[in-house]
């Protein structure tokens, strides 16, 4: 089944200490290139997110954006500056003295004062919320899956439709180019008659064996089967459960390839409009397949 590569999903996990929520992003990439971004003192989770990552996807450019609030790492504990506290009471002790001030010095006084105490922020453990952190990225990725699939599903009836179109015009092509050698030979015989306006007799057997060289020259009957066999092998890829989306493009260019040579080989205008036909739907079938997984 065709995934896309363009989809977006949310997830969020709450407990009772940790909360994670991540948005992921995912657009078209000739390879797998994950960016991921986490608060500063989980950047040592980048490796467990990018591992996962890359177990279930295999083509686009994936964003992730990581949020944690960590409860118990938020909580505060404070540090006391000891020795700041002891010279700003000695300080205080040598103004009461020379004023003659009899008012005790108070814990409010000492507070006050700025930098006795301090408040220490605990550094978070990034194993403590691992757990939590893996559950949301699980769901995460299925969602991402889940819509690159639903994605995937409407590119691949637009891929039916264009590949109906495109067998239906192959087979029109063949059809028309089933009678090149009485074409040529006709052809031969009108520009010969009109050369030599009868005075020169020529042999119909050698007009059919230059016909036929003509004609020979110009069969494209290679080129079809190869055109049939791609568009079969086309329709397989599209049913395959692996990703597939360098194939198709792989495909898209033996099929422009064919039909060049075919173009160039038929010289009728019919054939050759067809041709071109078929290579716009090719061209639109290049520019969506540029979307598979």
């Amino acid at each position: 089944m065709i995934h896309s590569m363009t989809a977006y999903a949310r997830a969020e996990i709450v407990t009772a200490d940790i909360t994670v929520n991540m948005e992921v992003r995912s657009v078209n990439s000739r390879h797998l290139d994950i960016n991921v971004r986490l608060p500063s003192c989980y950047l040592g989770l980048e490796e467990k997110v990018r591992s996962m990552l890359v177990k279930h996807l295999t083509r686009g450019r994936i964003d992730i954006r990581v949020q944690i609030q960590d409860k118990a790492a938020e909580s505060l504990s404070f540090d006391v500056d000891e020795a700041r506290a002891a010279a700003y009471c000695r300080a205080l002790d040598r103004v009461r003295d020379k004023f003659r001030i009899d008012t005790p010095i108070s814990l409010s006084t000492l507070v006050d004062a700025g930098g006795i105490i301090k408040p220490v922020e605990l550094a978070p453990d990034p194993d403590v919320c691992l757990p939590v952190v893996d559950e949301c990225l699980a769901a995460a990725i299925a969602d991402l899956i889940a819509m690159r699939k639903t994605e995937g599903a409407f590119l691949e009836l637009d891929f039916k439709d264009r590949l109906t179109f495109i067998e239906k015009r192959v087979r029109d092509i063949e059809a028309a180019s089933a009678d090149l050698p009485a074409q040529y030979q006709q052809r031969l015989q009108e520009r010969i008659a009109a050369l030599t306006q009868g005075i020169v007799e020529i042999d119909p057997a050698r007009i059919a064996q230059e016909a036929a060289i003509l004609a020979d020259r110009s069969d494209i009957s290679e080129e079809l089967v190869r055109v049939y066999s791609h568009i079969e092998q086309f329709r397989s890829l599209m049913g395959a459960a692996e990703p597939a989306g360098r194939k198709l493009n792989f495909l898209i260019q033996e099929l422009n390839r064919e039909f060049n040579t075919m173009g160039s080989k038929t010289g009728k205008a019919r054939v050759s409009h067809m041709v071109v036909e078929v290579k716009a739907e090719l061209e639109k079938l290049r520019e969506q397949v540029q979307n598979v997984e």
